[in-house]
Formats: C-alpha cells, structure tokens, sequence
C-alpha cells in the first residue's frame, strides 16, 4: 500500500492505446467466439519512474493475450485519486474501469454502489490462495468488491556505513531510538531519522506501539484518543523535540526520500514500496548498504500497520468482461511474481512465496514476517476518512501548534461528528 506516496503529477497520456475513460466508452464484452473485447481504462497510482514502468509493461501483456482489448493506462497521484474517482462515478462521467485502491478505500467505494461485486466473476480466480489478512479488506456486506494486489507494512530503513561510522546497531525500542539517534549525532553530525509529518499512517506504528488504535469496530467505540492515544501522540512529539528526529509539514514523501537518499538522516521509516525508489540514492549504489528491521516496540509492544492496495472494477463500466479478466490477469500468481522481483512488493497469494525468484527476495522475506503481525485496520467505510482530521492534528503536535492531549482530543470529536452513534 503505498500510503501518502504522493506521486509526481497525473500523468494524463500515458496510455497504451486510446484515451478514453471507462464511462464513456464504446460498449465491451465477448464476441460470438468468445473473444473479449472493449476498452479498459486502468486508475495506477504506483510511484511515478519506478513502480508505474513495471505495472505499465505488465498491463501492456494483457493486450498480447487479448488484442481486441485497449487497454488505457494513467498514473493518477495517490494523493488525489480517492476523490478523483468518487467525484467521477457520482457523476457517472470519467471515472475509470478499473481502479488502483487503497484497502482502507475498498469498503467506502462499495458502501457508495461505485463499485461492481466480484463473486462469481473471473475475477476471483483461485481465490481461497489469496492471504486472508489481505482478502479481508475486500470483503463489505457479505460481498467482495476488489482483489488484493499486494499487501504490505512498514519498517525502518537504515544506512549501514552511518551505524559503523557511529557504532550502533539498529534500534529495537523507542528508547534505544532515542539513544541510537543521539550518539549518531555525535559521532557523525547527522540526524538519527527522518519522521515524516504530513502523512498520519506513519503515525499508526507508535499509536499501535502504544497498544492504542483508532477505533474500536466492534464496540463503535473512539478509541484515538484515550490515554494510549495520548501518550502516542506525546512519544513522537519527544523524539522531534529531543533531536532524535526530523520532521515536516508539507511534501514529506519527497523530503524524506532525498535526505535518505543523500546520506543525511541514518533512518527512515517506510515500507515495501519504497524500495526500488530508494536503491536510486547515491548512498545505496551499492544496494547492501540498505538495512531494513522492525519499527521500534512502544511500551506495549511493536505494532506496525497493514496496508496494501487492491484492484476494483468500477460499477458503471461498459466493459465489464473485459475488466474482471484484466483484474484476474494482473493479481494472478504469474503477475505477482514479476512485481515481487522487479519491485520487492509483497504478494497476496500464498503460492507465490514459494518460488525461487521471491522466496529469494531479501526485501520479502523481511517484510512478510511482519506482515504477518502487522495491525488490521477497522474495514468500515469510512476508514479512509479517518486520517484527514488525523493527518491535520499531527502534523500540529510534531510542529508544536498544539499539545499531544489537545491533538488527541481534537481527532477524536471529529471522529465522533464523522461517525454517528459512536462512543
């Protein structure tokens, strides 16, 4: 899941053949031969220069198997598309046949009827191999909405040569985070991690940590800001205030990913996805110089968030047939694989951990462990709603705009304005 990853600019023409959208496209389906046919317009919100090359070249395959298909690629930032597509399947003009979604978006789109169940379709092929962690998310009302892609977590990202120059060894607590940071500081000049600001799923690890957690589905209960939310929000705020991090309020992708890059900060946190992004840095030419291990345990335990991205075929589409075996085709175990070694994603599909070429896979194999205990989010409509008021009052507390209690406080009445007879 590429959370918050803003990508560079929509990319309006990157289109493998025509250039319409799924709402206005001639009628699609299956010919007297059973041929499929039609025009597939494909929402990707993959990370522009890296991820979109391989998803691109992938979704150019499928018109080799079926060439009475187009098939339409465009980019759209991740940071946009989300309101992008509902404001164009409200209005039934524009919006794409297949979408790139967020899994925290998957229920809300569904809740909204802009999106087509998939139960019985070609779709869902071989579905009982899919990881049930990552099946989960596509699931609303006793149907399924969406196929998982990838699924994924979050970690911290090291520079090796700035530990030996410093002497330490990766941090396994908040406290040693703390400790480490500080005596890279003195022994390098350099800043132990970038924390990102803008972004707030970058603060579930230590909300998590605290053994806190956003809501509480089963009992519709706020739960963000309790005491374990307060005190999250107070952690981050002491490693920013002590030194131990970096932070900013705007652009964070970006400003992360280049003081990484370029030797300045020694840590990050980030996931899977960032990878391949992060292997272009001059300090990782020489790519073992990349170190990944857990985010550090919060007094309650470590608690890195799930997140991951699904495919799902838009309600109104003229070109269903042709959708759901474009879904089938790039979430199939073939697909996966290719994304899994040129990208270091991870894959949904239990049997694709079994092939050499991923099962090889350093970055796979350490993020599938965490993967594994990483936290649920609440699979409710409007999770994806939840990290603007979020995303506002932390960006506050990490640049001292307000205290950790009022920002705690501040989320959780939104909450309750957003989410009706909630606790």
């Amino acid at each position: 899941m590429r959370r918050g990853i803003a990508a560079t600019a929509l990319v309006a023409s990157l289109a493998l053949t025509a250039t319409a959208c799924g709402g206005d496209d001639a009628e699609g389906g299956k010919s007297a031969s059973g041929k499929l046919s039609g025009t597939v317009t494909w929402w990707d919100t993959s990370t522009v220069g890296s991820e979109d090359k391989v998803f691109k070249k992938l979704a150019e395959g499928f018109t080799k198997l079926h060439p009475d298909v187009k098939v339409n690629y465009v980019n759209v930032p991740f940071g946009e598309v989300q309101n992008k597509f509902k404001n164009a399947a409200q209005s039934g003009s524009g919006a794409p046949d297949v979408i790139r979604s967020e899994v925290a978006w998957t229920p809300e789109f569904a809740d909204l009827g802009y999106l087509a169940p998939l139960d019985g379709t070609p779709a869902l092929k071989d579905d009982k191999d899919f990881l049930p962690q990552a099946a989960a998310s596509t699931k609303y009302a006793d149907k399924t909405y969406a196929v998982p892609q990838v699924i994924d977590s979050m970690g911290i990202f090291y520079n090796k040569k700035i530990f030996q120059e410093a002497g330490v060894q990766p941090p396994a607590s908040i406290a040693e985070l703390k400790t480490v940071s500080e005596k890279i500081k003195d022994k390098t000049g350099k800043t132990g991690l970038y924390l990102r600001g803008d972004d707030a799923y970058w603060f579930l690890s230590f909300l998590y940590g605290e053994g806190g957690n956003l809501v509480d589905a089963e009992k519709k209960q706020i739960t963000v800001d309790n005491p374990a939310g307060v005190k999250a929000m107070k952690v981050v705020k002491d490693l920013v205030d002590s030194g131990a991090a970096k932070t900013d309020a705007t652009d964070g992708w970006n400003n992360m990913q280049t003081a990484f890059k370029d030797g300045k900060v020694a840590m990050m946190i980030n996931g899977p996805w960032a990878v391949t992004d992060t292997y272009a840095g001059k300090e990782f030419a020489d790519r073992s110089n990349l170190g990944i291990v857990p985010v550090p345990a919060g007094s309650d335990g470590q608690g890195a968030p799930q997140g991951g991205h699904n495919l799902a075929v838009y309600a109104g589409s003229k070109s269903l047939d042709a959708s759901y075996a474009f879904v089938e085709y790039m979430t199939s175990a073939e697909s996966q694989t290719t994304v899994a070694k040129d990208l270091s994603l991870l894959p949904t599909r239990s049997s694709v951990y079994d092939k050499p070429t991923v099962s090889g896979n350093e970055t796979v194999a350490f993020f599938k462990p965490v993967v594994d205990k990483a936290v649920e989010r609440p699979w409710i409509p409007e999770a994806g709603s939840l990290f603007a008021p979020l995303v506002t009052e932390y960006t506050k507390v990490l640049t001292g705009q307000t205290t950790p209690e009022k920002g705690a406080k501040a989320v959780g009445d939104a909450y309750r304005k957003l989410l009706k007879d909630w606790k």
